[in-house]
């Protein structure tokens, strides 16, 4: 095998960078590793531009294979990789938003990444993933803008410091970490930004992120040793212009109309009005231009592109003014709704932003129903989730209804992000948690909106979140030429998000910032203008949590009548067998009885779920099946079972069972237990003696209202022990002390 080998060392990590001929027809690949984490790259430019579908047709896959942390898991029948895991999909995310904006869009060919994860170690994967996948790109033939850097930094709840490229297994990605800020750029400008913290303030936030693209500096200077000693050789493209005579043409007809129809409000209708009059334009020039190039066309549609983006652009940085007629810093419309929806749904919120529209709906459940992890990475359960969707009616379209796609997915995930750590403490809520929200109009940043609405769903269902969340999406303007002027926007709609240079999605509550998620279509944006957008953004949720505050200021003190009670108790742990039962035919029974879901942890925790009457019985059960009886006890039992010669078993609590002897019946002699009880009776007895050891209890009718007795049992040696099915064990006359025969199941 042939091979050339580089090797790093960046924030105390050791980077192994290795080019073989493992894949020898890809443009391009590369093994790298860092700290026993190996991620294979590869790239290929494709060969079919004439199949190009209208848009640059780059392809981004982050690949998590099982082995590559020793497991195997899948469905039974097929033991592989199925559909991709959310972890996957929010690192594919993660690589396509970092790479895509540095690349020229008219290439015609496609571009496939492909990053496998073959062995994971220490290292984050998506780290060496992402780092990789600049660097197999900046030693290709492929042209683009790079190469980049991939950083995460954060930290511990109450350690106080900050770490670079933490190991994922242990340092970070646990339910103890407060900051993780993950950055893509260089040393002066960031490209990319996924975050989620614990309600850390703006200066801190800065902070981060600066720590951050500084060493991604590092990776940038490694990427560019590497290509210069590989003496890379970039291809040229050569792409077809639209015609001056075209250009001209059109700016004469066009440059006051779009000025004209661009400004006002129902941008949609007006960005419409606006390509049915560049179509027809074209029509009128192509039927006098009969020798007009093919291409001209969808070149012509580009130019539309630039000269709107033009148009809104100059408007924005040199006149402080908006399509829609705002201040750069002003908000939409906004409108807030706590329930309203069906008194049966646990809890719903409904929030408006200018046109963009969100309903979210809570449901609660028990721990039965937490999310399940089992991936290459994570292995375990969720209590809180958030799910998106995005319908096609929500921008007037008559779409396909698939699968969840991956922006669905990232935008949940956002979301989610935001609010987890507003979720109240198990122990305070033992709930599962589920949130939907369904975008039910769009134009621009439903996820903010979607953070807004589950806000407001889970206060209207009663769960005690720490403090109201909200979400505003930033965008800018900016002067290529000269970066030093630009304008921040604050709520960003359709033409401003389409035409605009950036999306910055920022969420937080009173306290701090708890999510961001920056894209931009520039080459990168300096961490000044990141200052000033967190700035303006924090502002705006002011504004924001008043609105919404106004309408629900706190959770509702009741849960919804329609939602699922929950109890905790505590039981001995060396009990928990007695509770579930031989093959869990206790447990089971309990729970078709009082119709709840009964969940029990290692530590003896029981939780119990369901309506409030059952969720009562099964407690009530529960406690009499592990409590410690003690002589003199007083209860009712229903007896299960009637051995005539020598007693009669009851049953205490389900599972739990005493004998009241034949001599404990009654006061008067009693020759067969027959003729004073019978299964299926109601009595009450009294407990006279305790076995723990052997968990027998003694029990007896005739004690009843004798307060002072002291409490006497058979000897053992008269009667020796009884089975469960009323046989006698052989007696056992080493014991010399008396004891009760019992009964145990």
């Amino acid at each position: 095998m042939k091979q050339k080998t580089f090797i790093k060392t960046i924030a105390d990590r050791v980077y192994t960078a290795i080019y073989n001929d493992l894949a020898p027809q890809a443009t391009q690949s590369l093994l790298l590793s860092c700290d026993g984490t190996v991620v294979m790259v590869t790239v290929v430019l494709g060969k079919d531009g004439e199949k190009n579908p209208g848009y640059f047709n780059l392809t981004v896959e982050y690949q998590e294979k099982y082995y590559a942390a020793g497991k195997i898991v899948g469905v039974q029948y097929q033991r592989r990789e199925g559909r991709p895991s959310q972890s996957a999909v929010l690192g594919s995310r993660i690589i396509d938003r970092t790479i895509r904006p540095l690349f020229n869009q008219r290439i015609m060919e496609p571009v496939q990444i492909i990053a496998t994860v073959l062995s994971l170690g220490d290292a984050d994967p998506i780290i060496v993933a992402t780092n990789g996948v600049s660097l197999v790109l900046h030693t290709s033939s492929i042209p683009w803008r790079g190469p980049v850097g991939c950083v995460r930094v954060g930290g511990r709840k109450g350690e106080g410091s900050t770490l670079v490229n933490p190991y994922f297994k242990n340092e970070l990605i646990d339910q103890n970490a407060s900051n993780d800020v993950l950055v893509c750029g260089t040393g002066n400008s960031i490209t990319m930004i996924e975050s989620g913290c614990d309600e850390i303030s703006e200066s801190e936030m800065v902070i981060l992120i600066d720590m951050a693209v500084k060493t991604c500096q590092e990776f940038v200077d490694w990427q560019n040793e590497i290509a210069k000693e590989l003496a890379v050789v970039k291809k040229e493209f050569v792409f077809t212009e639209i015609s001056n005579e075209l250009k001209s043409f059109f700016h004469t007809e066009m440059d006051t109309f779009i000025q004209s129809e661009l400004f006002g409000e129902d941008s949609k209708t007006r960005i419409g009005n606006i390509e049915k009059k560049w179509n027809e334009l074209f029509s009128e020039f192509q039927s006098k231009n009969p020798e007009l190039d093919a291409k001209q066309k969808s070149l012509s549609s580009e130019y539309l592109h630039h000269m709107i983006d033009e148009v809104l652009h100059t408007a924005a940085i040199e006149k402080k003014s908006r399509a829609d007629g705002r201040k750069p810093d002003q908000i939409r419309g906004l409108y807030a709704q706590a329930g309203g929806i069906s008194e049966r749904l646990h809890g719903t919120g409904i929030f408006y932003r200018g046109e963009t529209h969100v309903l979210s709906v809570v449901t609660l459940a028990g721990p039965d129903s937490n999310l399940l992890h089992e991936g290459m990475e994570v292995s375990g359960e969720q209590r809180f989730f958030h799910h998106y969707n995005f319908p096609p009616f929500s921008v007037g379209e008559a779409g396909r209804i698939g699968f969840t796609n991956r922006r669905e997915i990232g935008h949940g995930a956002l979301v989610e992000k935001a609010l987890a750590p507003v979720i109240p403490k198990i122990e305070d809520f033992p709930y599962t948690m589920r949130v939907v929200s369904e975008c039910v109009s769009s134009n621009g940043s439903t996820s903010q909106a979607s953070i807004c609405a589950s806000t407001i769903a889970m206060m209207d269902a009663g769960i005690p979140i720490v403090r109201p969340v909200v979400g505003i999406s930033m965008g800018l303007m900016m002067d290529v030429k000269s970066p030093d002027r630009y304008t921040v926007l604050t709520d960003i709609q359709g033409p401003e998000d389409h035409h605009g240079d950036m999306d910055f999605k920022l969420a937080g509550t009173v306290n701090g910032i708890t999510a961001i998620q920056m894209d931009i279509k520039l080459d990168g944006v300096p961490i000044e203008i990141i200052r000033e957008t967190i700035t303006q953004a924090r502002r705006a949720h002011t504004e924001l949590l008043e609105v919404i505050t106004k309408e629900i200021p706190a959770p509702r003190s009741e849960l919804s009548e329609y939602a699922p009670r929950i109890e905790l108790i505590m039981i001995d742990p060396e009990k928990i067998g007695m509770v579930i039962g031989s093959g869990g035919k206790t447990i089971q029974k309990m729970q078709r009885d009082t119709q709840t879901d009964i969940s029990i942890e290692d530590s003896g925790q029981v939780i119990i779920t369901g309506n409030p009457l059952g969720v009562a019985t099964a407690k009530s059960q529960i406690e009499a099946m592990t409590k410690e009886w003690k002589v003199g006890e007083k209860t009712t039992g229903q007896i299960v079972k009637i051995i005539d010669e020598t007693g009669a078993i009851v049953e205490l609590a389900p599972g739990k069972t005493g004998m009241i002897h034949i001599s404990e019946i009654s006061k008067e002699r009693v020759e067969t237990v027959s003729t004073k009880l019978a299964v299926g009776q109601s009595v009450e007895v009294v407990v006279v003696s305790v076995d723990p050891e052997r968990d027998r209890i003694g029990l007896s009718m005739k004690r009843l209202n004798d307060t002072s007795f002291e409490v006497g049992v058979r000897n053992q040696s008269e009667v020796g022990a009884v089975r469960a099915d009323g046989s006698h064990d052989p007696i056992r006359r080493e014991h010399s002390g008396p004891r009760l025969p019992y009964h145990k199941k």
